[in-house]
């Protein structure tokens, strides 16, 4: 089993005003996940005191992290990252279509018992044109569909869209949603303080199982950001055979930084 977190930590802004990685790291402990991924991170920003959150939540944690920025402000950056204490390899990370504020995605290979399993973190942009174009591009050959890419694939993030959207549906027809199966009606995520809107998600590979889903409701998890953190458990099959459709496309590792574990 592997236990996999989304969490969009709003720049570790709380409701209180204050930004905390610290108060964010605890949160995410307390799941004791395998992988995490993060979406709204602050490195080097002036507003939350020029703090690296990516490496100061992954130091907390003892994990490795990678980052990816979406948005650059002079020496400020702003952004995605992927955590895990396990053997991580970078696969991609870059912009995707956008007309809005600029999105992006991140791509890495995680071994996992013997195999790799492939995470995409992303977090999609606030116009349905935008989302249907992003979205696109994540389900086709230059991420998701790669044909080099024969390991389980997950897909997360905050997507910025309910079940109830064509672009939902849009992934459902190539990925499970991990609340599909469960018995548990689907946790709401967003905003923290009073949950309305299931805007954030865990997309799978239809031969993975979900063993238990979740949303973090706790009092901290309500003042630490604007989003609650998704988890979910997952029984991975190491390896899955699609078939070949698209040719292969280079990878891309710029804009990326990747820091070990402390």
């Amino acid at each position: 089993m592997i236990k996999i977190v989304t969490y969009n930590v709003h720049s570790c802004v709380g409701s209180d005003g204050q930004a905390s990685p610290g108060r964010i790291a605890e949160i995410i402990a307390g799941c004791d996940p395998d992988i995490v991924a993060l979406q709204e991170l602050d490195v080097g920003r002036k507003r939350t005191g020029g703090v690296d959150q990516a490496h100061a939540i992954a130091a907390h944690l003892g994990m490795g992290v990678v980052f990816n920025p979406t948005i650059h402000i002079a020496e400020e950056q702003y952004g995605d990252a992927i955590l895990t204490p396990l053997e991580m390899r970078l696969v991609k990370s870059g912009p995707l279509p956008s007309i809005g504020e600029r999105r992006g995605a991140l791509c890495v290979e995680v071994v996992y018992d013997g195999g790799t399993v492939t995470i995409v973190n992303t977090h999609l942009g606030l116009s349905r044109r935008d989302r249907s174009a992003q979205v696109a591009a994540l389900l086709g050959p230059g991420w998701l569909d790669n044909p080099l890419n024969k390991s389980p694939r997950i897909l997360l993030g905050d997507f910025n869209l309910v079940p109830s959207s064509l672009v939902y549906k849009q992934i459902t027809r190539e990925l499970v949603d991990v609340w599909s199966g469960s018995i548990s009606r689907p946790g709401k995520t967003f905003p923290s303080r009073l949950p309305l809107l299931r805007i954030d998600h865990i997309f799978t590979d239809r031969a993975v199982r979900v063993i238990d889903v979740g949303v973090i409701r706790t009092r901290a998890a309500r003042a630490a950001s604007d989003h609650l953190p998704l988890f979910a458990h997952l029984d991975i099959i190491p390896q899955l055979h699609r078939p070949q459709r698209h040719p292969s496309l280079a990878r891309r590792r710029e804009e990326v930084r990747v820091l070990p574990p402390a």
